[in-house]
């Protein structure tokens, strides 16, 4: 019985324990899990914080950053209106002259066309009157035929040979004379009809002046930016130099430096970096190095709209693009201190208008014009530029009078049509004008005009020789006793043959023969 007793008493104290201890694991993993829930919260909450106030912060540098950068877009781009402001308003400035200009040369070429129509009016009345005196002297003629036959008794054929010696004889008499006049008067003739010729077409043309020199000014903001550009131990203005080839010149002149270099193209790639430094404001030797790539890719854009507006502007079609290119080249190349793209452009246009003065093909006349120097830009020592030009636009097909008159306009080879010859005169007009090339140096004047009196004195007969006015007129002195009059027309003739095959000169030359006769008596 107390075994029964005591096992019950074991049982139920272990149903007890069960129990107690299941209420109390309930309890103590109850209090437990809502410890760990609210700590898994409170890390939850802290977590969202510090990502909310990161992205805030994320968000606030990156809006200062866009800020900064549209403040930054916003001053480049006034700057460029500013500067495009500027070079609008002096195009119009420069095409309001222009347009004042041609209006004065309507004008100018109004009245000389009035004027020529004058002088075709009185020539008709001259050549009109020539024709009625011609027929009056063939009626005197024939009278005086008959006259002849009366008086010498003598049949007609007998008086005709007789009448045809004498005309004969006296026409070998007066021949040289004759000869002498009629050279003078077709000359004059043709010294007239060629000066209205060629005053008409630079009447109608705009010759700028386009001397060119070696250096090229930048303005600054402030002088601040030439600490700048000269950078620390001047390692800024090393690096621009070494990168364009060119030399920086800063001085104590305010808000300008100078860009020096013989090459023109060099000088604006570098005035092209230069600026795109001083917009941006950050000049170091890496920014030195992208603006000058930049520079140059700009250059190249730039020559090859210039070839395209200047075709366009004279009226040419069907221009090779590396024609093109070449023609663009010119705007930044200079022969003699004369900017080529200008001077070709008026040989264009002065060759055009003579053309048509003429009657002649004016396309073709331009198109030669402007090709004619384009063996400069070839870079090609050992051949000269007129014939490398020539080879050089016959492998695009260019035309033949093109061709030649590209080649010929230095006479190194024969002329083969007019249009040859309207370019070589071209040429000397806008080479030798006022203000379009650079003075001669003292030792080459003398140099020439010494070479033009040895011509003369090379020819027999030749006493002395002088060059007059500047080398515009050679004085020979002749011996009277060996040379006559008809000789001395044609040593006029033969020296300025001489001249025109070996000297280069602008213009004319003069040649004037001095024979001196002298009669001798002695009283016994």
């Amino acid at each position: 019985m107390d075994i029964v007793i005591n096992f019950l008493l074991l049982i139920i104290t272990a149903v007890l324990f069960f129990v107690g201890g299941f209420f109390a694991g309930r309890y103590f993993l109850e209090h437990l899990g809502t410890t760990m829930i609210l700590e898994s919260e409170e890390r939850s909450r802290q977590i969202v914080v510090e990502a909310q106030r990161e992205g805030e912060l994320k968000k606030q540098a990156k809006l200062e950053e866009v800020n900064e950068e549209w403040k930054r877009k916003k001053r480049e781009f006034e700057q460029e209106i500013t500067l495009k402001n500027n070079k609008f308003a002096q195009t119009q400035k420069q095409m309001q002259i222009k347009e004042d200009t041609l209006t004065r040369r309507t004008e100018q070429v109004q009245r000389r066309e009035k004027q020529l129509e004058d002088q075709q009016k009185d020539i008709n009345q001259k050549l009109q009157f020539t024709q009625q005196r011609g027929e009056e002297l063939k009626s005197l003629i024939a009278e005086q035929n008959q006259k002849l036959e009366t008086i010498s008794a003598l049949n007609a054929e007998d008086a005709k040979a007789m009448l045809i010696d004498n005309i004969l004889a006296k026409a070998k008499e007066e021949a040289a004379a004759s000869v002498k006049d009629i050279h003078v008067e077709a000359e004059e003739n043709a010294k007239k009809i060629a000066e209205k010729t060629i005053l008409m077409a630079i009447e109608r043309t705009s010759l700028d002046q386009s001397a060119e020199n070696a250096i090229t000014v930048v303005h600054l903001q402030s002088d601040e930016f030439k600490g700048r550009i000269i950078g620390r131990e001047g390692r800024n203005i090393k690096a621009f130099e070494n990168t364009t080839g060119v030399d920086i010149i800063v001085d104590d002149t305010p808000e300008v430096v100078i860009l020096s270099s013989f090459d023109p193209v060099r000088r604006e790639v570098a005035k092209m970096a230069l600026q795109k430094l001083l917009v941006d404001g950050m000049i170091h030797p890496a920014a030195i190095e992208k603006a000058v790539k930049d520079a140059q890719k700009e250059l190249d854009e730039h020559i090859i709209t210039a070839g395209e507006e200047t075709v366009a502007q004279l009226g040419i079609a069907n221009i090779h693009p590396d024609i093109l290119r070449l023609i663009g080249k010119m705007k930044y190349r200079s022969s003699y201190g004369q900017n080529m793209l200008k001077h070709s452009r008026e040989v264009s246009m002065l060759a055009g208008l003579m053309a048509a003065e003429l009657k002649l093909d004016t396309k073709i006349a331009k198109r030669a014009g402007l090709l004619h120097d384009i063996g400069k830009v070839l870079d090609t020592p050992e051949t000269s530029h007129a014939l490398a030009g020539m080879e050089y636009l016959r492998k695009y097909k260019e035309p033949q009078i093109v061709l030649n008159a590209v080649g010929a306009h230095h006479n190194e080879i024969p002329k083969e049509s007019a249009i040859a010859d309207l370019i070589d005169a071209a040429n000397v007009i806008s080479g030798s004008r006022p203000g379009a090339r650079g003075a001669v140096t003292p030792e080459g004047y003398i140099k020439r005009l010494e070479s033009l009196e040895e011509i003369a004195r090379g020819f027999n007969g030749v006493v002395k020789s002088y060059a007059l006015q500047a080398g515009r007129e050679i004085r020979v002195i002749v011996e009277g006793d060996r040379i006559n009059d008809v000789q001395a027309d044609a040593l006029a003739h033969d020296i300025a043959g001489k001249i025109h095959s070996t000297v280069q000169y602008p213009g004319q030359i003069k040649i004037t023969v001095v024979r001196e006769t002298r009669a001798v008596a002695y009283a016994k």
